[in-house]
């Protein structure tokens, strides 16, 4: 904890399902386990199938899931793994909307004090230009943001 601030109460963390999405779940565990924090575990996804040829032109930045059931299995997934981390007061959310959009409203919906993601489409060319998760983030969320090098 750093002096002069108190213990982070509660945090949110976007997952995809993704190995490196599940680094910065594990780093957010550990510090809602060191504060004593809510760990909100949140996952975005789409309704409909997305169009395979434009997934295969963006490669890894595609990575999305798509409808509820893959989404429940992701931030069952993420539980078992802040758990495992010492998180001991862990809630799951999954919503339909784009990441960005979706991580933002959960933190202001729980009165987060910290958001945390992963670091990945940050320095790609996808992500710079269309805009990457974690930077939309950065730019917009109005807390505390961890991004937790990844890749």
């Amino acid at each position: 904890m750093l002096v002069g601030m108190g213990a982070y109460r509660t945090i949110v963390v976007g997952t995809d399902g993704s190995d490196t999405s599940f680094l910065a779940v594990d780093r957010a565990a550990a510090v809602a386990a060191d504060s004593g924090a809510l760990l909100v575990i949140v996952t975005a996804y789409e309704p409909e199938p997305v169009d395979q040829r434009a997934a295969d032109a963006l490669g890894n930045e595609a990575y999305q899931i798509v409808g509820t059931a893959p989404a429940e299995s992701v931030v069952r997934r993420a539980r078992e793994r802040a758990s495992g981390a010492g998180a001991r007061q862990v809630d799951t959310v999954a919503v339909q909307g784009k990441p960005v959009d979706v991580l933002r409203q959960v933190a202001t919906d729980r009165d987060a004090d910290l958001l945390v993601v992963g670091s990945v489409g940050l320095n790609t060319l996808v992500g710079r230009i269309l805009g990457s998760v974690p930077a939309g983030v950065a730019r917009r969320a109005g807390i505390d943001v961890l991004i937790v090098h990844t890749t």
